[in-house]
């Protein structure tokens, strides 16, 4: 009886699941704010104009928004105590939280109390990668914003350290597939990572915290070269850039690299141990089938952007993103 009483909630929280993202849709504010896209797309071109290296960040925002507690803006919220999302270990080196108050409020300007945080959001990162030279998407809208931000939840986040499995795991929890998981992973083709994000590869894969404990699955020219940049475990600062030579252009070049050993993450070379995203990323490694990279892109950042929604009169809509209304 209790394991039927089990399904029974599970399907209900399938079904309410399903429903909110229903409601999103392309043109939600196309009577109330038909502006809010030119608004977005005007902050986004004036700021990559002046600093292209911001569009990486703010798509990352968008991923770990969307992987914590859904896509309800919670990554945005400041704490007076330093217990939000932002200030957990897996966010401290996100920025960009100005830019986006900055095109919430030309927003706000355009349209009062109408557009969520969350949609501002969600509208920058599909901007980030368009203006990067990567596909264009319609994002539906219509995204409510959430009150509640800690820290804590914030071990849904995959992180730089999971294995195929792990990934698959932290990704299935937000209704996402084997190949969202590869393809939402070729995000990598833009921004930089700090060192102490993969520098475990380089000294210390066994814990044995010395400079012959390397991983053997990244392809030796790579590290000696990564082991250049990063001096030590200690290396807190230094940034590398995850698609060396491109990194400010969406491209197919994260194949290519991941195909030969060369992925800056445990995550990256973890694609090449499932036989489905080994396929995908040697496929698209060729550099012949943009156009379905680039489709499969959007569909799979659509998906990820319904992940547990909060919609109609669900939350509410904050006039300011690191805050909750009075």
């Amino acid at each position: 009886m209790a394991s039927r009483s089990v399904m029974v909630a599970l399907l209900l929280a399938a079904v309410t699941a399903s429903c909110a993202s229903a409601q999103l849709q392309e043109k939600f504010y196309s009577a109330t704010c038909p502006s809010v896209e030119d608004v977005v797309r005007k902050e986004m071109v004036r700021a990559l104009s002046l600093a292209p290296s911001l569009a990486a960040p703010l798509l990352r925002m968008h991923f770990h928004d969307c992987f914590v507690r859904g896509c309800d803006g919670s990554v945005l919220l400041d704490s007076a105590n330093k217990t939000a999302e932002k200030d957990a270990k897996p966010n401290v080196t996100l920025r960009g939280f100005d830019f986006v108050e900055r095109v919430k409020a030309a927003v706000e300007k355009a349209c009062p109390d109408t557009v969520s945080c969350a949609d501002v959001l969600a509208l920058i990162a599909r901007d980030a990668v368009w203006l990067s030279k990567g596909p264009f998407w319609e994002v539906p809208l219509g995204r409510r914003d959430g009150s509640v931000s800690m820290s804590n939840d914030t071990k849904a986040l995959p992180p730089p350290t999971a294995n195929i499995t792990q990934l698959t795991q932290l990704f299935a929890a937000v209704n996402l597939d084997i190949k969202d998981l590869v393809v939402l992973s070729a995000a990598h083709t833009i921004g930089t990572s700090h060192c102490f994000s993969f520098s475990d590869r380089l000294y210390n894969f066994t814990g044995m915290d010395n400079a012959s404990d390397i991983d053997p699955t990244l392809e030796p020219f790579y590290m000696a070269k990564l082991k250049s940049k990063c001096a030590s475990l200690d290396d807190n600062t230094t940034l590398v850039e995850m698609d060396p030579g491109s990194f400010k252009t969406f491209d197919l070049d994260y194949f290519k690299l991941v195909s030969k050993r060369r992925g800056l993450f445990h995550s990256d070379g973890a694609l090449l141990t499932n036989a489905f995203t080994r396929a995908y990323i040697l496929r698209h490694a060729t550099g012949a089938f943009k156009d379905e990279f680039f489709a499969d892109f959007g569909v799979s950042m659509v998906k990820m952007g319904n992940a547990n929604v909060l919609t109609g009169t669900q939350g509410e809509i904050r006039k300011k993103c690191s805050v909750v209304n009075h």
